[in-house]
């Protein structure tokens, strides 16, 4: 099963277009918020199941905040985060992830790629596909992979 992670894209679809040509196939697509209207434009052009989350400047939307569901027999706690200060720190969020059972945490909101194994917890940030903010500021996005033995892997690209 092959697992496209992406953030705060912002309304602009260039980078989120190159990344998805680049991914190839895949099963899963999850976005982590700040998408700016771009719900429609995702949904026209990503034909696999999607999961997409608001974030702080996602105004007037129906997006959940937060979601909980599998990935093949992996829980996944996806949020954009900003509500639980991972601009200060990563904790936070890791800990509600563990509180709900959950082996990946997910979020967004930093424009930072970030990638933390701490226990049985996977907590992850693909970065921006639109506004990086890291050092050298490259656009990025995660790929998850579960293998048919069910092992994970994850690998962070840049555009």
């Amino acid at each position: 099963m092959r697992v496209m992670i992406v953030s705060d894209t912002h309304g602009r679809h260039a980078g989120l277009d190159l990344a998805l040509e680049e991914a190839g196939k895949i099963d899963m697509f999850i976005h982590l918020g700040d998408v700016e209207g771009g719900e429609a434009y995702i949904d026209a052009v990503v034909e696999c199941e999607k999961h997409i989350v608001r974030g702080n400047n996602d105004f007037f939307c129906d997006l959940p905040k937060e979601e909980e569901f599998c990935i093949g027999p992996y829980r996944a706690f996806i949020s954009h985060g900003h509500t639980y200060c991972v601009s200060l720190d990563p904790e936070m969020i890791r800990e509600e992830g563990e509180a709900r059972g959950a082996d990946i945490v997910m979020f967004g909101h930093t424009h930072k790629p970030f990638y933390e194994k701490k226990g049985n917890v996977t907590v992850l940030n693909p970065g921006s596909l639109s506004f990086p903010r890291q050092e050298g500021r490259r656009r990025s996005y995660m790929m998850m992979e579960i293998d048919e033995k069910g092992h994970l892997s994850f690998e962070q690209r840049y555009l």
